[in-house]
């Protein structure tokens, strides 16, 4: 297999700036160089300078497209692919190919040429680029229609910048080098003011930046490169759940501005988090949507020392500042351990480390935030001291006072039991007062604190920082469980869901799947929506008391997610007095519709991880939805083609079935009424013979197609009446006397065959079809035998002849419509066996084919022999007898 060609972009900002030129320029150093360099389109534009570096060139001829009368010249695909250079030089890049091109876009023209390893050249203007295109627009007043996805652009190999300041681009249009003088004068009045060429350039400059800044950290992951590179100024702000962290991010942002750096806003989530109360959680999202309100990207990420997962992350990122806020706790704790910003500044090394002052931004409710986590500790607190009397007691009543070191131990297992139920604080206190009551108790003298030998303090000291120990470590071991018990439930759902959303055969199963799991997860009822093309959006699956068309307000919340791809309504700073919280539903190929989420108590929605779990599942939801449509249009896609298939298969078969006998209906008729006829009887009567003979031929044919339009429409009604096998084969032959005159038929029909309930015009139809197969494709002296016999509950008809047979592999397909494995004598359509088929299968029986010892082909039918619509004797004697036509 071919290595991938390479793409090359040369890329600016306006037309006009020598994107072309440069191209062309670049090639011509490649075939100096000995590269075999191909133009596959070139726009010139009427430049004499663009065009003169085409000499000498290969210049690949264009393919014409004429769909609506007016030519149009596009890329020859087929011919590049055929050619093979190792360059190939397309121009345009975003450019739309004319209806009737094997693809919509040229670029994906340009992807099929590197999947065949040819190397592309093309150029590309910065407003073609999909996420520009409504920036742009707002700039320039101008909507720019032909775009590509921004992957392309970034995926390529290589982008060479085309700069041009904005004034000598206005001199290079004043002299028709960009457009012809009449053109170049509508032009400066829309896209060539000075204004908008300079906003043009800015945002050319900066996405290729973007480029050659992620190029640069690519690089630094490729070869394992840790320490930041200050090519480029990147803020990274802490956030957290105090109050001061606002202040925090909002100088952070006034920083970036200054520096012109982008903004990164990065909470850590270590295992302690999860004791976190409502009102901090609360706290931390307004704070992470404060970062994104100032234009960060606001990142939450997962471990266990946060200060080292805020450097690895910079380094990440090639962040060159942090900011943090100054400590606010106590001192003591920084003898525990080692302070948030220590630990930051020491491990930052090349990066820059910004402290600010995080006061002045004191919250109201700071102090009942912890009303209910200071409940929690008093009753840790009373507990601790109830297992410390416990551990005290059970040791005084059990062990020997000289038991020192069973004591000790009895006292820790009390410390571990409160680490593990009531945390860190209440643990703290457990393992103090087991000290003390150590010491009053169990340490000469008793009942007193003094210490009679001085041992026992370095025994009091071991106990107190092994309790200190064992307490931290149970309350980390904790963290860590809980933590990996919600990432465990986290991912189950998420599992669950992708699962059961990809196993969805119907839109409808999807939709109810997903909503089941969104309300497991969220305790919330669910509306989704998806657009309506006449009346906008449309609730495609609604709980009660949820979503209404007839209320406005929730409407519009809708209308305006669907507008604007943003979440909005309950817990956002958009439309925030509505009941629900909207959602955009999003795929690959955009927007799929919009999920409303109901929930009673709306503050677990403002958790940064349970919005961003909801936005996953919007995700999943949105890409399954998409899939589910694009299924669909595969399918509608091959209806359209198997329709289109036979429509022409009935237009050659029924024009050639049917101009056949015309003909010879025509020159009969035409020579009975010509003034030289025939005088003789004989004569005339064999005219007037191929005039009948041919009307029945199309007779048949008309009535073949009428009945697989009835077959089709499901309009075909069997009324079953009790009847003989043998007297349906009977008129089937008289029917078919004239066409059988010459034939050899043999019937093994027993006498004890049993009565069938059956439509007896129809089944004599299928006889007449498969007998009428029979003389088609067999000799003239074959003999055809047709038997019955009785098996199980069914009668079995066999029609056999002695023709060429039909092979195994065709022993299905030739009951398709349409399907003639030969041209025979007598002509068709190929609806007879199709008939066949419908006919049996109404009667709840089966068709099929079977090659015979020594050539030839065997059609067996079976009817059931009893059927829950066939009248009883007695009904037939008070019913009228319908028949089929």
């Amino acid at each position: 297999m071919a290595a991938r060609g390479k793409l090359t972009v040369f890329f600016g900002a306006a037309p006009g700036v020598g994107k072309t030129y440069a191209m062309l320029e670049a090639a011509r150093r490649e075939m100096e160089q000995g590269k075999a360099v191909v133009a596959g389109i070139v726009e010139t534009h009427g430049r004499h300078a663009t065009g003169e570096l085409l000499l000498g060139l290969e210049i690949l001829p264009r393919r014409s497209i004429d769909p609506r009368g007016v030519v149009r010249w596009e890329l020859d695909l087929e011919a590049a692919l055929s050619r093979k250079p190792q360059l190939l030089l397309v121009d345009e890049l975003a450019h739309a190919n004319a209806p009737g091109s094997l693809h919509a876009k040229r670029w994906q023209d340009v992807e099929d040429l590197r999947e065949a390893g040819i190397d592309v050249f093309t150029t590309l203007n910065v407003q073609d680029l999909e996420s520009l295109n409504d920036v742009v627009a707002q700039i320039t007043s101008v909507v720019v229609h032909e775009t590509i996805p921004d992957a392309v652009f970034d995926k390529a190999d290589e982008v060479r910048l085309v700069d041009l300041p904005a004034e000598d681009l206005l001199e290079r249009l004043a002299e028709g080098k960009v457009y012809l003088l009449p053109h170049a004068e509508r032009a400066k009045d829309q896209l060539f003011k000075e204004g908008n060429l300079i906003a043009l350039r800015e945002l050319a400059l900066r996405r290729t930046a973007e480029r050659v800044d992620a190029q640069m950290r690519g690089y630094k992951v490729a070869h394992g490169i840790l320490p930041t590179w200050h090519a480029g100024e990147r803020v990274l702000v802490c956030v957290s759940p105090s109050p001061h962290s606002a202040r925090l991010v909002r100088a952070a942002r006034r920083m970036a501005t200054s520096l012109h750096a982008e903004l990164v806003g990065v909470y850590v989530e270590t295992p302690s988090a999860l004791r976190m109360t409502r009102a901090d959680r609360d706290r931390l999202a307004g704070n992470m949507r404060l970062v994104e309100q100032l234009g960060g990207d606001a990142v939450t990420i997962r471990g266990e020392d946060a200060a080292e997962e805020t450097v690895r992350y910079a380094r990440k990122r090639n962040v060159t500042k942090i900011v943090l806020g100054k400590p606010t706790h106590s001192r003591w704790r920084d003898i525990v351990k080692v302070p948030f910003l220590d630990a930051v500044v020491r491990s930052s090394a090349e990066i820059d480390v910004y402290v600010i002052s995080g006061q002045g931004e004191i919250s109201p409710t700071r102090a009942t935030d912890r009303t209910g986590a200071e409940r929690f500790e008093a009753r840790g607190y009373l507990a601790s001291s109830a297992i410390v009397l416990v551990s005290a007691t059970f040791a005084r009543l059990v062990l020997p006072r000289g038991e020192i070191a069973d004591v000790v131990m009895i006292f820790l297992l009390g410390v571990l039991l409160v680490a593990t139920r009531f945390g860190y604080g209440p643990s703290i206190f457990a393992a103090i007062t087991s000290v003390v009551a150590f010491d009053f108790f169990f340490v000469p003298p008793y009942y007193s604190f003094a210490i009679s030998d001085l041992h026992h303090a370095v025994t009091f000291a071991v106990m107190f920082v092994v309790a200190i120990i064992v307490s931290h470590l149970t309350r980390r071991i904790r963290d860590q469980a809980d933590s990996a018990r919600r990432r465990e439930q986290r991912n189950a759902s998420l599992y669950a869901i992708s699962r059961e959303l990809g196993q969805a055969s119907s839109r409808e199963a999807l939709l109810e799947s997903a909503a089941r799991h969104l309300r497991a997860a969220f305790a919330a009822k669910i509306v989704v929506l998806m657009p309506d093309a006449p009346n906008g959006l449309r609730a495609v699956l609604a709980d009660e008391d949820t979503f209404s068309t007839a209320d406005e307000d929730d409407l519009g919340v809708a209308n305006w997610v669907w507008a604007h791809g943003r979440a909005a309504g309950a817990t956002t700073d958009t439309l925030s007095s509505s009941r629900a919280l909207y959602v955009p539903l999003n795929g690959a190929r955009g927007r799929a519709g919009v999920l409303g989420v109901y929930a009673k108590d709306t503050s677990p929605l403002r958790d940064p991880d349970e919005r961003q779990l909801l936005e996953t599942f919007a995700g999943l939801i949105g890409s399954a939805l998409e899939r589910t449509e694009l299924a669909d249009e595969a399918k509608r896609a091959r209806v359209r083609v198997e329709t289109e298939q036979l429509r022409n298969a009935l237009l050659s078969s029924v024009s050639h079935d049917l101009r056949t006998p015309l003909a010879v209906v025509t020159g009969a008729a035409s020579a009975l009424l010509d003034r030289r006829a025939p005088s003789d009887e004989a004569t005339r009567r064999e005219l007037l013979t191929t005039i009948h003979e041919e009307a029945e031929r199309l007779n048949r044919l008309v009535r073949n197609l009428l009945d697989m339009t009835r077959l089709e429409a499901g309009a075909l009604k069997t009324n079953k009446e009790l009847a003989p096998v043998e007297e349906v084969v009977g008129a089937a032959l008289n029917r078919l006397e004239n066409k059988l005159i010459s034939r050899s038929i043999e019937t093994a029909l027993p006498d004890d065959l049993p009565l069938v309930p059956m439509d007896s015009a129809l089944v004599e139809q299928v006889i007449i079809n498969l007998l009428e197969n029979a003389t088609k494709y067999t000799p003239a002296n074959a003999t055809i035998e047709i038997s019955a016999c009785a098996k199980d509950d069914v009668v079995e008809t066999v029609v056999a002849d002695h023709g060429p047979g039909i092979p195994r592999e065709d022993a299905e397909r030739v009951f398709d419509k349409f399907y003639r494995r030969r041209e025979s004598e007598g002509g068709g359509v190929g609806l007879g066996l199709t008939i066949c088929r419908g006919i049996i299968t109404a009667h709840g029986g089966k068709i099929w084919v079977e090659e015979r010892e020594g050539g030839g082909a065997a059609f067996h039918f079976t009817l059931p022999i009893r059927s829950d619509d066939a009248p009883t004797d007695d009904a037939r004697s008070h019913e009228p007898t319908v028949r089929a036509p």
